[in-house]
């Protein structure tokens, strides 16, 4: 697109399906390198990835050439494709259904990222859940609590 220039900084968040903890330390870094690439072939600018064993946070500099709900389909379906055929689990891996998506200015990256790379001690004192519910409502997001995740039965 000539003559279109845009500065779109997405934060987005999503979690292993029924929430379960089964992203492994010994997997998990070469699971975001999988994500980074996923993302940089979409021609994106990957800013920050994190996670913890059920959840994973990326922040990126998004090109309006491909939707956000594009981008995730194709970052959770191909990174889940990866991590079984891979066989890092035992079982059939999946993301929960949906995400998060919130946007920043360029004034709030550094907080972000920061934020981002401190995955592991912020959830040392806060659930996924805990922390999901407050971006809801910090970035006044209509819900209902009864559909944020699907529950394992």
């Amino acid at each position: 697109m000539a003559n279109t220039y845009t500065q779109i900084h997405i934060h987005f968040v999503f979690a292993v399906k029924y929430r379960k903890a089964i992203i492994h330390k010994n997997w998990r870094d070469e699971l975001f390198k999988y994500i980074s690439g996923i993302i940089k072939n979409n021609n994106h600018k990957l800013l920050a990835i994190n996670g913890v064993s059920d959840h994973v946070h990326i922040l990126i500099g998004i090109r309006p050439v491909q939707s956000i709900s594009e981008l995730m389909k194709t970052v959770k379906q191909n990174s889940s494709k990866w991590i079984n055929e891979n066989k890092f689990i035992n079982s059939h891996f999946e993301w929960q259904e949906g995400y998060g998506a919130f946007s920043y200015s360029k004034s709030q990256l550094n907080a972000v990222i920061e934020y981002i790379q401190k995955q592991e001690q912020h959830h040392k004192k806060k659930t996924f859940r805990e922390e999901y519910i407050n971006f809801l409502e910090k970035f006044e997001v209509d819900y209902d609590e009864k559909f944020i995740f699907k529950e394992l039965i």
